[in-house]
């Protein structure tokens, strides 16, 4: 395995890269605080996909483009309806890891 890089051996042993967790994380506490900390999008605007995308909030310091509340935000509107719609939060995690399987394995 020494000689492996670490995207094979990752790959090799069916583990989750320390990045997918914070994803993974991220978008779980995105999923509970949905109303509290977001903005929904405009609905004016047409967007395809799923009905919670969020309102990006343009920030002009570069300190707040890795908030939280920034970071997450695109990947968050680019997930499928069927993941974002879940109908609880063990049920969005089950989803969510069966999105990133098959996004990882393309």
């Amino acid at each position: 395995m020494k000689s492996e890089t670490y995207k094979e051996r990752i790959k090799l042993l069916k583990l989750t890269t320390l990045e997918r967790k914070r994803q993974r994380g991220d978008l779980i506490e995105v999923y509970k605080i949905l109303t509290c900390l977001f903005q929904l999008a405009s609905q004016d605007l047409n967007l395809r996909g799923h009905h919670l995308k969020l309102y990006k909030k343009p920030c002009h310091v570069n300190v707040k483009k890795y908030y939280f509340s920034q970071r997450i935000v695109n990947f968050w509107n680019s997930l499928p309806k069927s993941v974002v719609e879940a109908p609880s939060v063990n049920s969005f995690k089950n989803h969510l890891d069966k999105y990133f399987t098959d996004m990882d394995n393309q």
